[in-house]
Protein backbone atom coordinates (compact mmCIF):
# COMPACT_ATOMS: atom_id res chain seq x y z
CA UNK A 1 0.00 0.00 0.00
CA UNK A 2 1.47 3.40 -1.19
CA UNK A 3 2.58 5.92 1.69
CA UNK A 4 -0.21 8.71 0.64
CA UNK A 5 -2.93 5.97 1.70
CA UNK A 6 -2.14 4.61 5.46
CA UNK A 7 -5.33 5.08 7.06
CA UNK A 8 -4.73 7.17 10.12
CA UNK A 9 -6.29 6.27 13.13
CA UNK A 10 -6.51 5.30 16.98
CA UNK A 11 -7.74 2.34 18.57
CA UNK A 12 -10.33 3.18 19.93
CA UNK A 13 -13.70 4.94 19.57
CA UNK A 14 -13.16 7.08 16.12
CA UNK A 15 -12.57 3.92 14.04
CA UNK A 16 -16.61 3.49 14.33
CA UNK A 17 -15.91 5.81 11.69
CA UNK A 18 -13.18 6.63 10.02
CA UNK A 19 -12.30 2.90 8.79
CA UNK A 20 -11.83 2.37 5.22
CA UNK A 21 -13.59 -0.18 2.70
CA UNK A 22 -11.79 -0.96 -0.31
CA UNK A 23 -12.76 0.76 -3.65
CA UNK A 24 -15.30 -0.87 -5.79
CA UNK A 25 -16.73 1.50 -8.06
CA UNK A 26 -18.87 0.13 -11.08
CA UNK A 27 -17.70 3.89 -12.46
CA UNK A 28 -16.06 6.44 -11.90
CA UNK A 29 -15.23 10.18 -14.23
CA UNK A 30 -11.52 10.32 -14.98
CA UNK A 31 -10.22 12.95 -12.20
CA UNK A 32 -10.57 16.59 -12.88
CA UNK A 33 -12.96 19.21 -14.17
CA UNK A 34 -13.96 19.69 -17.71
CA UNK A 35 -17.03 19.77 -19.71
CA UNK A 36 -16.64 16.12 -20.66
CA UNK A 37 -16.61 15.68 -17.06
CA UNK A 38 -20.23 17.02 -16.68
CA UNK A 39 -21.42 15.89 -19.74
CA UNK A 40 -20.53 12.20 -18.37
CA UNK A 41 -22.24 12.90 -15.40
CA UNK A 42 -25.80 14.27 -16.73
CA UNK A 43 -25.57 11.06 -18.98
CA UNK A 44 -24.81 8.52 -17.02
CA UNK A 45 -27.99 9.55 -15.03
CA UNK A 46 -29.98 10.02 -17.54
CA UNK A 47 -31.16 13.56 -17.06
CA UNK A 48 -33.54 15.89 -19.63
CA UNK A 49 -31.82 18.33 -21.60
CA UNK A 50 -32.60 21.15 -19.39
CA UNK A 51 -30.27 19.77 -16.42
CA UNK A 52 -27.53 19.51 -18.98
CA UNK A 53 -28.04 23.02 -20.53
CA UNK A 54 -27.74 24.19 -15.87
CA UNK A 55 -24.68 22.22 -15.50
CA UNK A 56 -22.66 23.73 -18.36
CA UNK A 57 -23.80 26.95 -17.18
CA UNK A 58 -22.45 26.67 -14.00
CA UNK A 59 -19.54 25.07 -15.05
CA UNK A 60 -18.62 28.11 -16.93
CA UNK A 61 -19.33 30.10 -13.62
CA UNK A 62 -17.02 28.88 -11.77
CA UNK A 63 -14.51 28.76 -14.04
CA UNK A 64 -15.36 32.90 -13.51
CA UNK A 65 -15.49 33.00 -9.72
CA UNK A 66 -12.14 34.26 -7.79
CA UNK A 67 -11.89 32.05 -4.17
CA UNK A 68 -14.05 33.84 -1.66
CA UNK A 69 -12.33 37.03 0.02
CA UNK A 70 -12.91 36.09 3.40
CA UNK A 71 -11.93 33.52 5.57
CA UNK A 72 -9.45 30.85 5.73
CA UNK A 73 -7.54 30.67 2.35
CA UNK A 74 -8.58 27.77 -0.67
CA UNK A 75 -5.64 29.07 -3.02
CA UNK A 76 -4.21 25.67 -2.39
CA UNK A 77 -6.80 23.64 -4.07
CA UNK A 78 -6.25 22.10 -7.41
CA UNK A 79 -9.67 21.28 -8.65
CA UNK A 80 -8.06 19.13 -11.32
CA UNK A 81 -6.58 16.98 -8.67
CA UNK A 82 -10.09 15.17 -7.13
CA UNK A 83 -12.60 12.70 -9.14
CA UNK A 84 -16.10 14.24 -9.36
CA UNK A 85 -18.46 11.27 -9.27
CA UNK A 86 -18.22 7.90 -8.34
CA UNK A 87 -20.84 5.01 -8.41
CA UNK A 88 -21.06 2.05 -6.48
CA UNK A 89 -24.46 0.93 -6.82
CA UNK A 90 -26.31 0.14 -10.03
CA UNK A 91 -29.58 0.87 -8.24
CA UNK A 92 -31.33 2.06 -5.34
CA UNK A 93 -32.53 -0.05 -2.88
CA UNK A 94 -35.44 0.34 -1.00
CA UNK A 95 -34.65 -3.07 1.55
CA UNK A 96 -31.57 -3.10 3.61
CA UNK A 97 -30.57 -6.51 2.92
CA UNK A 98 -30.58 -5.38 -1.04
CA UNK A 99 -27.73 -3.09 -0.70
CA UNK A 100 -24.54 -3.71 -1.90
CA UNK A 101 -22.69 -5.79 1.09
CA UNK A 102 -19.93 -3.84 1.12
CA UNK A 103 -21.40 -0.60 1.49
CA UNK A 104 -24.44 -2.36 3.84
CA UNK A 105 -21.54 -3.33 6.30
CA UNK A 106 -20.38 0.92 6.34
CA UNK A 107 -23.63 1.52 7.01
CA UNK A 108 -24.35 -1.44 9.89
CA UNK A 109 -21.02 -0.49 11.73
CA UNK A 110 -22.42 3.36 11.75
CA UNK A 111 -25.21 2.53 13.44
CA UNK A 112 -28.09 3.24 10.64
CA UNK A 113 -30.35 0.38 10.23
CA UNK A 114 -30.57 0.51 14.13
CA UNK A 115 -31.54 4.31 14.35
CA UNK A 116 -34.10 3.78 11.47
CA UNK A 117 -35.74 1.15 13.32
CA UNK A 118 -36.11 2.91 16.28
CA UNK A 119 -36.82 6.44 15.65
CA UNK A 120 -36.94 7.56 12.27
CA UNK A 121 -39.76 8.09 9.91
CA UNK A 122 -37.72 7.53 7.14
CA UNK A 123 -33.71 7.29 5.94
CA UNK A 124 -32.00 8.06 2.88
CA UNK A 125 -27.89 6.95 2.66
CA UNK A 126 -25.77 8.16 0.30
CA UNK A 127 -21.96 6.65 -0.45
CA UNK A 128 -19.86 8.73 -2.69
CA UNK A 129 -21.89 10.56 -5.05
CA UNK A 130 -25.36 8.40 -5.09
CA UNK A 131 -27.41 7.20 -2.85
CA UNK A 132 -27.37 3.59 -2.29
CA UNK A 133 -30.56 3.36 0.13
CA UNK A 134 -34.04 4.81 1.05
CA UNK A 135 -37.02 3.72 2.75
CA UNK A 136 -40.03 5.44 4.49
CA UNK A 137 -42.56 4.54 6.83
CA UNK A 138 -45.77 3.73 4.71
CA UNK A 139 -47.86 5.64 7.34
CA UNK A 140 -46.54 8.55 6.12
CA UNK A 141 -45.85 7.90 2.44
CA UNK A 142 -49.12 7.85 2.32
CA UNK A 143 -49.88 11.55 4.15
CA UNK A 144 -48.59 12.53 0.43
CA UNK A 145 -44.69 12.93 1.79
CA UNK A 146 -42.25 12.54 -0.80
CA UNK A 147 -38.76 11.41 0.64
CA UNK A 148 -36.77 10.74 -2.31
CA UNK A 149 -33.00 11.34 -3.47
CA UNK A 150 -32.76 14.66 -5.25
CA UNK A 151 -31.90 12.49 -8.27
CA UNK A 152 -35.13 10.54 -7.98
CA UNK A 153 -37.25 13.76 -7.68
CA UNK A 154 -36.02 15.49 -10.12
CA UNK A 155 -37.28 12.28 -12.81
CA UNK A 156 -40.17 11.55 -10.95
CA UNK A 157 -41.43 15.55 -10.09
CA UNK A 158 -39.66 17.70 -12.63
CA UNK A 159 -42.67 20.35 -11.98
CA UNK A 160 -41.92 20.89 -8.41
CA UNK A 161 -38.11 20.13 -9.20
CA UNK A 162 -37.91 22.92 -11.74
CA UNK A 163 -40.15 25.78 -9.38
CA UNK A 164 -37.81 25.30 -6.76
CA UNK A 165 -34.23 24.09 -7.64
CA UNK A 166 -31.48 26.76 -8.16
CA UNK A 167 -33.60 29.37 -7.11
CA UNK A 168 -32.41 30.59 -3.44
CA UNK A 169 -28.92 29.19 -4.15
CA UNK A 170 -28.27 29.74 -7.94
CA UNK A 171 -24.93 29.02 -9.27
CA UNK A 172 -24.09 32.60 -9.32
CA UNK A 173 -23.86 32.69 -5.52
CA UNK A 174 -20.35 31.97 -5.03
CA UNK A 175 -17.64 29.46 -6.41
CA UNK A 176 -18.41 26.65 -5.03
CA UNK A 177 -22.43 27.17 -5.13
CA UNK A 178 -21.29 26.74 -9.03
CA UNK A 179 -19.17 23.71 -8.33
CA UNK A 180 -21.67 21.86 -6.70
CA UNK A 181 -24.48 23.39 -9.61
CA UNK A 182 -21.91 21.99 -12.06
CA UNK A 183 -21.16 18.27 -10.76
CA UNK A 184 -24.16 17.95 -8.36
CA UNK A 185 -25.11 14.81 -7.41
CA UNK A 186 -27.60 12.43 -5.04
CA UNK A 187 -29.37 14.68 -2.11
CA UNK A 188 -32.04 14.29 -0.69
CA UNK A 189 -35.89 15.96 -2.16
CA UNK A 190 -38.24 16.32 0.18
CA UNK A 191 -42.07 17.93 -0.49
CA UNK A 192 -44.36 17.85 2.98
CA UNK A 193 -47.74 18.57 1.55
CA UNK A 194 -50.35 21.67 3.05
CA UNK A 195 -50.99 20.45 7.00
CA UNK A 196 -48.75 17.82 6.95
CA UNK A 197 -46.91 17.51 10.95
CA UNK A 198 -44.14 14.64 10.86
CA UNK A 199 -43.16 13.54 14.54
CA UNK A 200 -40.65 11.74 13.69
CA UNK A 201 -37.20 12.83 11.95
CA UNK A 202 -36.28 12.11 8.47
CA UNK A 203 -32.70 11.10 8.01
CA UNK A 204 -30.07 11.22 5.67
CA UNK A 205 -26.52 10.10 6.09
CA UNK A 206 -23.90 10.92 3.67
CA UNK A 207 -20.19 8.77 3.64
CA UNK A 208 -17.18 9.77 1.91
CA UNK A 209 -15.04 6.23 1.35
CA UNK A 210 -12.19 6.92 -1.14
CA UNK A 211 -9.17 9.86 -1.25
CA UNK A 212 -9.15 12.55 -3.22
CA UNK A 213 -12.87 12.06 -3.91
CA UNK A 214 -15.33 15.04 -4.41
CA UNK A 215 -19.51 14.52 -2.94
CA UNK A 216 -21.60 17.46 -4.60
CA UNK A 217 -24.75 16.59 -2.92
CA UNK A 218 -27.92 19.17 -3.55
CA UNK A 219 -30.47 18.88 -1.07
CA UNK A 220 -34.14 20.67 -1.64
CA UNK A 221 -36.79 20.51 0.81
CA UNK A 222 -40.16 22.50 0.70
CA UNK A 223 -42.88 22.29 3.40
CA UNK A 224 -45.97 23.63 2.51
CA UNK A 225 -48.53 26.18 4.59
CA UNK A 226 -48.94 24.72 7.95
CA UNK A 227 -46.54 21.18 7.75
CA UNK A 228 -43.89 20.56 10.16
CA UNK A 229 -40.78 18.53 9.78
CA UNK A 230 -37.47 17.70 11.63
CA UNK A 231 -34.54 16.60 9.16
CA UNK A 232 -30.92 15.21 10.80
CA UNK A 233 -28.36 14.65 8.14
CA UNK A 234 -24.79 12.97 9.54
CA UNK A 235 -21.52 12.37 7.54
CA UNK A 236 -18.34 10.84 8.02
CA UNK A 237 -15.38 9.60 5.90
CA UNK A 238 -12.46 7.58 6.88
CA UNK A 239 -8.47 9.44 7.23
CA UNK A 240 -6.22 10.10 4.13
CA UNK A 241 -3.14 12.08 4.35
CA UNK A 242 -4.78 13.83 0.96
CA UNK A 243 -7.84 16.29 1.43
CA UNK A 244 -10.87 14.92 -0.48
CA UNK A 245 -13.58 17.97 -0.99
CA UNK A 246 -17.48 18.09 -0.16
CA UNK A 247 -19.30 21.13 -1.50
CA UNK A 248 -22.97 20.56 -0.76
CA UNK A 249 -26.03 22.93 -1.08
CA UNK A 250 -28.79 22.99 0.67
CA UNK A 251 -31.90 24.80 -0.33
CA UNK A 252 -35.10 24.80 2.16
CA UNK A 253 -38.83 26.63 1.07
CA UNK A 254 -40.74 27.13 4.67
CA UNK A 255 -44.51 27.58 4.19
CA UNK A 256 -47.01 30.15 5.86
CA UNK A 257 -47.36 28.72 9.57
CA UNK A 258 -45.00 25.99 8.59
CA UNK A 259 -41.73 24.61 11.20
CA UNK A 260 -38.78 23.22 9.94
CA UNK A 261 -35.83 22.15 11.48
CA UNK A 262 -32.66 20.78 10.25
CA UNK A 263 -30.03 19.17 12.22
CA UNK A 264 -26.37 18.29 11.21
CA UNK A 265 -23.86 16.27 12.85
CA UNK A 266 -20.58 16.68 10.98
CA UNK A 267 -17.71 14.17 11.67
CA UNK A 268 -16.25 14.07 8.76
CA UNK A 269 -12.49 13.05 9.51
CA UNK A 270 -9.60 15.75 9.36
CA UNK A 271 -9.00 15.21 5.56
CA UNK A 272 -12.15 16.35 4.32
CA UNK A 273 -12.76 20.08 3.27
CA UNK A 274 -16.12 21.26 4.10
CA UNK A 275 -17.65 24.23 1.70
CA UNK A 276 -20.92 24.21 2.23
CA UNK A 277 -24.00 26.45 1.31
CA UNK A 278 -27.24 26.13 3.40
CA UNK A 279 -30.18 28.65 2.80
CA UNK A 280 -33.59 28.92 3.83
CA UNK A 281 -36.49 31.44 2.97
CA UNK A 282 -39.38 31.88 5.77
CA UNK A 283 -43.10 33.08 4.80
CA UNK A 284 -45.57 34.59 7.24
CA UNK A 285 -45.62 33.27 10.27
CA UNK A 286 -43.10 30.43 9.93
CA UNK A 287 -40.39 29.20 11.34
CA UNK A 288 -36.33 27.81 10.30
CA UNK A 289 -34.19 26.10 13.34
CA UNK A 290 -31.03 25.16 12.29
CA UNK A 291 -29.61 22.83 14.32
CA UNK A 292 -25.00 22.69 13.78
CA UNK A 293 -23.04 20.51 14.66
CA UNK A 294 -19.45 20.65 13.54
CA UNK A 295 -16.88 18.69 15.35
CA UNK A 296 -14.37 17.60 12.55
CA UNK A 297 -12.61 18.46 8.81
CA UNK A 298 -8.89 20.07 7.82
CA UNK A 299 -11.14 22.98 7.05
CA UNK A 300 -15.03 24.08 7.06
CA UNK A 301 -16.77 27.19 5.87
CA UNK A 302 -20.26 26.96 6.37
CA UNK A 303 -23.06 29.80 7.71
CA UNK A 304 -26.86 28.61 7.79
CA UNK A 305 -28.99 31.26 6.52
CA UNK A 306 -32.71 32.74 7.12
CA UNK A 307 -34.30 34.93 4.74
CA UNK A 308 -37.26 36.45 6.46
CA UNK A 309 -39.54 37.30 4.05
CA UNK A 310 -42.83 36.81 5.77
CA UNK A 311 -44.16 38.81 8.24
CA UNK A 312 -43.94 37.61 11.50
CA UNK A 313 -41.63 34.84 10.44
CA UNK A 314 -38.76 33.32 12.69
CA UNK A 315 -35.18 31.73 12.36
CA UNK A 316 -32.62 30.44 14.51
CA UNK A 317 -29.22 28.99 14.64
CA UNK A 318 -27.64 27.10 17.03
CA UNK A 319 -24.12 25.84 16.27
CA UNK A 320 -21.26 24.06 17.81
CA UNK A 321 -17.52 23.99 16.40
CA UNK A 322 -14.51 22.25 17.83
CA UNK A 323 -11.32 22.82 16.10
CA UNK A 324 -8.47 21.04 16.73
CA UNK A 325 -4.71 20.33 15.97
CA UNK A 326 -4.77 20.89 11.93
CA UNK A 327 -8.54 22.31 12.10
CA UNK A 328 -10.33 25.38 10.94
CA UNK A 329 -13.22 26.09 11.59
CA UNK A 330 -14.89 29.51 9.92
CA UNK A 331 -18.43 28.91 10.77
CA UNK A 332 -21.56 30.96 11.78
CA UNK A 333 -25.10 32.04 10.33
CA UNK A 334 -26.92 34.68 8.28
CA UNK A 335 -29.92 36.04 9.33
CA UNK A 336 -31.73 38.52 6.69
CA UNK A 337 -35.16 40.25 8.11
CA UNK A 338 -37.43 41.42 5.42
CA UNK A 339 -40.84 41.29 6.59
CA UNK A 340 -42.27 43.21 9.49
CA UNK A 341 -42.09 42.35 13.48
CA UNK A 342 -39.52 38.87 12.23
CA UNK A 343 -37.52 37.87 14.78
CA UNK A 344 -34.08 35.72 14.92
CA UNK A 345 -31.55 33.81 17.36
CA UNK A 346 -27.89 33.00 16.66
CA UNK A 347 -26.57 31.63 19.34
CA UNK A 348 -22.94 29.64 18.70
CA UNK A 349 -20.33 27.68 20.87
CA UNK A 350 -16.59 27.30 19.74
CA UNK A 351 -14.15 25.01 21.01
CA UNK A 352 -10.56 25.63 20.16
CA UNK A 353 -7.55 23.25 21.41
CA UNK A 354 -4.11 22.03 20.78
CA UNK A 355 -3.14 24.54 18.11
CA UNK A 356 -7.05 24.66 16.19
CA UNK A 357 -8.41 27.74 15.05
CA UNK A 358 -12.65 28.13 15.40
CA UNK A 359 -13.97 31.58 14.13
CA UNK A 360 -17.25 32.67 14.19
CA UNK A 361 -18.83 34.54 11.25
CA UNK A 362 -22.43 36.06 11.20
CA UNK A 363 -24.14 38.40 9.11
CA UNK A 364 -27.57 39.80 10.42
CA UNK A 365 -29.21 41.98 8.05
CA UNK A 366 -32.50 44.51 9.17
CA UNK A 367 -34.08 45.85 5.63
CA UNK A 368 -35.69 49.02 5.91
CA UNK A 369 -39.44 47.62 5.42
CA UNK A 370 -38.71 45.10 8.02
CA UNK A 371 -39.99 47.04 10.76
CA UNK A 372 -40.69 46.33 14.57
CA UNK A 373 -38.12 43.20 14.04
CA UNK A 374 -35.65 41.85 16.42
CA UNK A 375 -32.20 39.80 16.17
CA UNK A 376 -30.42 38.13 19.02
CA UNK A 377 -26.59 37.21 18.55
CA UNK A 378 -24.65 35.57 20.83
CA UNK A 379 -21.14 33.45 20.10
CA UNK A 380 -18.99 31.70 23.40
CA UNK A 381 -15.35 30.30 22.70
CA UNK A 382 -13.99 28.32 24.93
CA UNK A 383 -9.90 27.88 24.33
CA UNK A 384 -8.54 24.98 25.98
CA UNK A 385 -4.47 26.27 25.40
CA UNK A 386 -2.43 28.71 24.85
CA UNK A 387 -1.66 27.74 21.23
CA UNK A 388 -5.09 27.82 20.24
CA UNK A 389 -6.75 30.40 18.58
CA UNK A 390 -10.63 32.07 18.00
CA UNK A 391 -12.31 35.50 16.15
CA UNK A 392 -15.51 36.64 16.38
CA UNK A 393 -16.58 38.51 13.06
CA UNK A 394 -19.69 39.61 13.23
CA UNK A 395 -21.12 42.02 10.61
CA UNK A 396 -24.66 43.92 11.52
CA UNK A 397 -27.03 46.85 9.93
CA UNK A 398 -30.34 47.45 10.81
CA UNK A 399 -31.72 50.10 8.30
CA UNK A 400 -35.17 51.25 10.23
CA UNK A 401 -35.26 52.72 13.71
CA UNK A 402 -38.52 50.46 15.27
CA UNK A 403 -36.12 47.30 15.06
CA UNK A 404 -33.44 46.43 17.14
CA UNK A 405 -30.24 44.42 17.41
CA UNK A 406 -28.32 42.34 20.07
CA UNK A 407 -24.90 41.10 20.05
CA UNK A 408 -22.70 39.97 22.78
CA UNK A 409 -19.72 37.88 22.45
CA UNK A 410 -17.39 36.05 25.34
CA UNK A 411 -13.73 34.26 25.09
CA UNK A 412 -13.07 32.21 28.28
CA UNK A 413 -10.09 29.92 29.30
CA UNK A 414 -11.88 26.65 32.04
CA UNK A 415 -12.41 28.13 34.67
CA UNK A 416 -10.13 27.17 37.57
CA UNK A 417 -12.39 27.65 40.29
CA UNK A 418 -14.83 25.04 38.60
CA UNK A 419 -12.07 22.89 37.73
CA UNK A 420 -10.86 22.93 41.63
CA UNK A 421 -14.10 22.25 43.16
CA UNK A 422 -14.71 19.44 40.98
CA UNK A 423 -11.50 17.81 41.33
CA UNK A 424 -12.13 18.42 45.12
CA UNK A 425 -15.14 15.98 44.39
CA UNK A 426 -12.53 12.92 43.47
CA UNK A 427 -12.91 14.14 39.56
CA UNK A 428 -10.02 13.63 37.93
CA UNK A 429 -8.50 16.48 36.14
CA UNK A 430 -9.60 15.42 32.69
CA UNK A 431 -13.11 14.39 33.58
CA UNK A 432 -13.74 17.26 35.09
CA UNK A 433 -12.52 19.74 32.10
CA UNK A 434 -14.55 17.31 30.05
CA UNK A 435 -17.70 18.01 32.13
CA UNK A 436 -17.02 21.65 32.07
CA UNK A 437 -16.87 21.68 28.08
CA UNK A 438 -20.19 19.85 28.41
CA UNK A 439 -22.16 22.08 30.68
CA UNK A 440 -20.35 24.63 27.91
CA UNK A 441 -22.04 22.74 24.85
CA UNK A 442 -25.55 22.63 26.88
CA UNK A 443 -27.38 25.42 24.85
CA UNK A 444 -26.50 23.16 21.62
CA UNK A 445 -26.99 19.66 22.79
CA UNK A 446 -30.19 19.73 24.36
CA UNK A 447 -31.59 20.80 21.03
CA UNK A 448 -30.89 17.29 19.97
CA UNK A 449 -33.31 13.98 20.16
CA UNK A 450 -31.51 11.74 22.94
CA UNK A 451 -29.80 9.33 20.54
CA UNK A 452 -28.04 12.00 18.90
CA UNK A 453 -27.28 13.92 22.20
CA UNK A 454 -25.42 10.33 23.51
CA UNK A 455 -23.42 10.32 20.51
CA UNK A 456 -22.59 14.20 20.13
CA UNK A 457 -21.40 13.71 23.70
CA UNK A 458 -19.27 10.67 23.22
CA UNK A 459 -17.69 12.56 20.02
CA UNK A 460 -16.69 15.42 22.18
CA UNK A 461 -15.52 13.07 24.83
CA UNK A 462 -13.52 11.39 22.47
CA UNK A 463 -12.37 14.59 20.55
CA UNK A 464 -10.93 15.76 23.96
CA UNK A 465 -8.88 12.82 25.15
CA UNK A 466 -4.99 14.02 24.79
CA UNK A 467 -6.16 17.53 24.87
CA UNK A 468 -5.85 18.62 28.60
CA UNK A 469 -2.95 18.48 31.13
Amino acid sequence: MESDERYLTDEDERKKYEFRDEDRAIFRTERGLSEKTVREISAIKGEPPFMLDFRLKALKEFFSHHQPHFGPSLDFIDFQDYTYYTKVSSSIADKWEDVPAQVKSTFDRLGIPEAEQKFLSGVTTQYESEAVYSNMLHEVSEKGVLFLDTDTGLREHPEIFRKYFGKLVPPSDNKYAALNSAVWSGGSFIYVPKGVKLEKPLQSYFRINNKRSGQFERTLIILDDDSELNYVEGCTAPMYSKESLHAAIVEIFVGKRAKMRYTTIQNWSSSILNLVTQRAIVDEEGLMEWVDGNIGSKLCMKYPCCILKGDNSRGSTISVAVASKGQFQDTGAKMIHIGKNTSSTIISKSISKQGGRANFRGQIKIADGATNSKAHEECDTLILDSISSSDTIPQNEVLNSSSYLEHEASVSKINEDQLYYLMSRGLSKTDATQMIVMGFLEPFSKELPMEYAVELNQLIKFDMEGSIG
